[in-house]
């Protein structure tokens, strides 16, 4: 049965609450269930539902979508959950069982892949049916979970999925555990709720649970017992403070971060105007176990801190130190919602526009675009500052240092080069494409500088010594020695132990076509050798050319040419590259795999 619970907006309860937001004869439903509901619609006078709204991935939920894909009803998800629902097979083929430690309720997911029209944006703003609907993250019960706003009559309902089942109770305490022994979607589950109750929202409409009119009581009610619980665990103690002033000022015009990820510092300037230096998670109550798409959730939840603490106007350019998902992930966000400009160093911009090219750790999962692409070693200016931007290898290849006066003082923003508050422990991670010696051109740009002030990427700003300079030089000559002598002196197979790389390394088309890929080869012999490549594909496919020979110095890339056999489907088929230089055989030295799919690629 229906229940009407006001004006447009009813209920009806099944394995979840659903929501009939009826308009005339045409209804938007927010979660889905078993489906059974649209065999009552006709009970109310709707005649055509023109979309599906889930609040998150769990199959109380949206066990019953097949239905609807059945019925070619338009179903909608949560960006950050779009893999749990679109890609669940391949989720469940993935996903660890044995000597499982990840007790994230992600295997609490549709059985089976269903097609979407698309994703809800956190942020965005909607219109269907007439229905004015605005969807906001509130990570609680999932990491990916949103509450979608309904604006009817200047008042505002929150259907809120299962942040909250009644006055000071949650529908499951399990769901919030998103590691071993953790809490972190407690924490979450807090400032979601906060952050609604701020809103002004005038009814909680849970996915479990009846609805709540009396907004404030509700939500006070359950984050004190929250917050006891999590006193008790001695978790989060911080959680109230750093919600109330995210943001400290370093120096007069510089910021730093104090609840994010990865540090994001804040430039300020006298128009009103910042400039962000890396993006990432914004305000972290902890990282949830894996790292498939539905464990990472950038939102903006310290913008209005920000603008009410400092005088913001405009988060006006975000420029990250370095492609790691730490650093990047927010930028997306603050681009489509406030309008912010992307500016990237020109040494790893495509790396955040394509990131399915490359072979390497801690990609961000979507396309970043990039509206201004930066030179290194060359002035800029934003405002009244002037920056410059110096390769910074080590961590990884792929990362710069800022540098920027601030307030009279030089500064340097290095992002994860080195670890620990005194900036003397490494950070160099092999397959981020570390290169030995790249310690000591690091060493050697910091002594040409003469920074004042460091900003490291997950440590405490620290003042700058000649005694550090001196250190660090001293530190990264005899690494550089060590690991030298660890690795063969008959052939250099480099600091990544690989001489050979496939680009794109993922490739995800629709249709057969036929595939072109590159292949960077390093000669790791000191003299010209005679290089041999032959490509390696599975049975049927056929690749041009599927061998070359040829004398090269160092490096060269070379092109190929790759056809599936016509009708295939496939998920992360494999191709290589087999390797000889003379007589010497090295193999396979490098892979990238090709899926072929029927539907469309979101």
């Amino acid at each position: 049965m229906i229940h009407h619970i006001s004006n447009q907006i009813y209920q009806f309860v099944d394995t979840c609450n659903v929501y009939v937001l009826k308009n005339g004869k045409q209804a938007v439903l927010v979660d889905f269930g078993s489906g059974d509901v649209l065999a009552h619609l006709a009970t109310i006078g709707v005649t055509e539902v023109t979309a599906i709204l889930l609040t998150h991935h769990h199959r109380d939920q949206a066990q019953g979508l097949k239905i609807a894909n059945a019925r070619h009803i338009p179903v909608w998800v949560p960006h950050t959950e779009q893999d749990l629902f679109k890609e669940v097979d391949q989720h469940w083929l993935s996903r660890e069982l044995q000597n499982n430690y990840n007790v994230r309720q992600d295997r609490f997911s549709i059985l089976h892949s269903i097609s979407i029209m698309g994703t809800l944006k956190d942020y965005q703003k909607i219109e269907l049916s007439g229905l004015s609907l605005q969807i906001l993250p509130t990570p609680g019960h999932t990491t990916g979970s949103i509450t979608i706003i309904l604006n009817q009559d200047q008042k505002k309902f929150a259907f809120c999925g299962d942040l909250i089942y009644a006055p000071g109770k949650l529908w499951s305490l399990a769901a919030t555990q998103w590691t071993y022994n953790g809490a972190e979607g407690i924490p979450a589950t807090i400032v979601s709720l906060l952050d609604l109750k701020e809103r002004d929202v005038i009814a909680l409409l849970p996915s479990h649970g009846e609805v709540m009119k009396d907004v404030p009581s509700a939500v006070d009610i359950l984050v004190e017992k929250l917050w006891n619980l999590l006193r008790l665990r001695g978790q989060n103690p911080r959680l109230f403070q750093l919600r109330e002033k995210p943001y400290e000022a370093i120096l007069p015009h510089l910021l730093k971060h104090r609840a994010s990820m990865a540090n994001t510092y804040v430039l300020l300037s006298d128009s009103g105007k910042a400039l962000m230096i890396d993006f990432g998670y914004d305000f972290i109550t902890g990282i949830s176990a894996g790292s498939d798409r539905a464990s990472r959730r950038p939102w903006l939840y310290t913008l209005p801190a920000l603008k009410k603490q400092f005088g913001v106007t405009k988060v006006d350019v975000v420029l990250p130190t370095h492609y790691h998902d730490d650093h990047v992930a927010g930028l997306n966000l603050l681009r489509t919602v406030e309008g912010t400009q992307t500016w990237v160093p020109e040494n790893f911009a495509d790396i955040l526009e394509n990131p399915r090219s490359y072979d390497l750790p801690c990609l961000w999962y979507d396309p970043i675009p990039v509206d201004n692409k930066v030179a290194l070693n060359t002035v800029f200016v934003w405002e009244e500052y002037s920056l410059i931007l110096y390769a910074l290898p080590g961590h990884t290849r792929y990362a710069v240092a800022v540098s920027v006066t601030v307030d009279g003082k030089r500064v340097l923003a290095v992002g994860d080069q080195y670890q620990n508050d005194d900036g003397l422990l490494w950070n160099y991670v092999y397959q981020n494409r570390y290169q030995i010696g790249d310690y000591v051109k690091t060493a050697a740009l910091y002594q040409r500088l003469q920074p004042e002030l460091i900003l490291p990427g997950h440590w405490q700003p620290f003042e700058v010594t000649p005694e550090y300079l001196m250190a660090i030089m001293e530190q990264a000559v005899e690494m550089e020695n060590l690991q030298t002598s660890l690795l063969p002196e008959e052939v250099d197979l480099g600091s990544e132990g690989f001489i050979a790389r496939i680009q794109p390394y993922q490739t995800i088309v629709r249709i057969d076509s036929p595939l072109t890929f590159t292949v960077e080869i390093q000669n790791p012999y000191p003299q010209a050798e005679v290089l041999t490549v032959n490509l390696v594909v599975p049975e049927g496919w056929e690749a041009n050319p599927m061998k070359q020979q040829l004398k090269i110095e160092k490096s060269l890339v070379l092109t190929f040419q790759v056809q599936p056999p016509l009708g295939l489907k496939v998920w992360r088929e494999r191709i290589a590259v087999d390797v000889s230089f003379g007589n010497h055989r090295f193999g396979q030295q490098a892979e990238a795999f090709i899926s072929i799919k029927g539907r469309e690629i979101l």
